[in-house]
């Protein structure tokens, strides 16, 4: 009889670890970003982690840091002990039928299920999503200090050094013609030398919009990301339709439901797929197959994870044949301090896809020690269950 590998405890931790400089998103700055990690360990003495992150608190979406380990221990981490470990895709079942939405909190348990697996089989996670085609992928750096000439010597700095030269610029906290100003200028100091795309983050009306799209394609910006409300589908159709700028779809993609939607109301041009929001990266996975079956080009998002969520990530993605507009991976970038014992490699303008067994990664203890908020909170199996 072969024994079964269960799940005897899950334990979540919160970090709270300062960014570099203040990052200016339209409804928030964000000067720390915060993190829970979500440890499992199982009944062969083998272990996974996982990682939930959110920007800017509740700014952002519905779910805080608080609210995804409250979640975790309440709802998520009581119905999964004693399980099999080994049955991911039963897990996540499980958890869609007991826990509606909270899509970062199944997210952050999703991601240590497939560690686990993955360290148990001796594989990384990008083998359990049928192989990775990809030993690194295209990365872009955000530019949100808010000020055009500290964005513009950043820019250059990182042309300079060969880590970055697609660049996404963090815009909709001023007027309009402000932004496409900005824009303009910092498009015009990197020339041909890089890519320049914006984030609204929702805070266009569709008459700002249409406004703003054609200054910012007059100004060579190549790629607008959720110029209006997530919920703002005709309006973005319109814009995707009336302007050569690509549009891509970012709030307004939470798992592959609304993916067929936005896919069937040509509401973008591009999907912006990130693993949190999707709900983990087997819902990620199907999100790109139906971007890929429409016809849309893919980008894979993030939610500034630390370099864990990154990790998990650049697995998934490194699976993906043709990510047409790169990756913005750079989470771990952004903080001050990396808590992995071995950090992500970003050179050549690329993140490096880890290597070794699930995630292919290990935190460094006395990171997580000096970071983490409480000393983290741990559900048991019963004895005898």
């Amino acid at each position: 009889m072969i024994a079964v590998t269960k799940i005897d405890q899950i334990e979540t931790t919160i970090l709270d670890i300062p960014t570099i400089r203040g990052h200016v998103l339209s409804m928030a700055t964000m000067r720390t970003q915060t993190a829970v990690l979500v440890t499992i360990r199982f009944s062969d003495g083998s272990q996974g982690i996982g990682e939930g992150t959110t920007i800017g608190g509740l700014s952002y979406g519905a779910e805080s840091p608080e609210s995804i380990q409250s979640a975790i221990e309440t709802y998520i981490a009581p119905n999964l002990i004693g399980r099999d470990g080994d049955n991911v895709n039963g897990a996540i079942q499980l958890i869609d039928k007991l826990v509606k939405g909270n899509r970062i909190a199944k997210t952050a348990v999703e991601t240590a299920l497939w560690d686990g697996l993955g360290k148990r089989l001796g594989v990384p996670v990008s083998q359990l999503f049928g192989g990775a085609v990809h030993d690194r992928l295209p990365v872009a750096w955000t530019l949100a200090s808010g000020h055009s000439e500290t964005d513009i010597a950043e820019a250059l700095e990182m042309i300079e050094t060969g880590r970055h030269n697609i660049f996404k610029l963090k815009i909709g906290k001023r007027d309009v013609r402000a932004d496409v100003a900005h824009v303009a200028r910092i498009k015009t100091a990197v020339g041909d030398r890089a890519s320049v795309r914006v984030d609204v983050n929702t805070a266009w009306s569709l008459q700002d919009a249409r406004w703003g799209l054609r200054g910012l394609q007059e100004a060579g910006c190549e790629l607008v990301e959720q110029p209006v409300a997530a919920r703002c589908r005709a309006g973005m159709a319109e814009l995707a339709r009336g302007y050569e700028i690509a549009v891509m779809a970012d709030e307004a993609l939470n798992g592959p439901e609304d993916a067929v939607e936005v896919a069937c109301d040509r509401a973008a041009d591009v999907f912006a797929v990130k693993v949190a929001q999707s709900g983990g990266l087997k819902r990620a996975a199907e999100v790109v197959a139906i971007g890929q079956a429409a016809g849309l080009g893919l980008y894979a998002g993030t939610m500034l994870e630390t370099g864990l969520g990154t990790a998990a990530a650049l697995h998934l993605f490194a699976t993906v044949e043709t990510l047409q507009w790169g990756t913005e991976l750079f989470g771990p970038l952004l903080l001050t301090e990396d808590i992995l014992a071995t950090p992500i490699g970003y050179r050549d303008f690329c993140v490096e896809i880890p290597r070794g067994p699930g995630n292919g990664i290990a935190l460094d203890p006395d990171k997580i020690d000096f970071f983490r908020r409480d000393r983290g909170r741990t559900v048991t199996a019963v004895a005898g269950a």
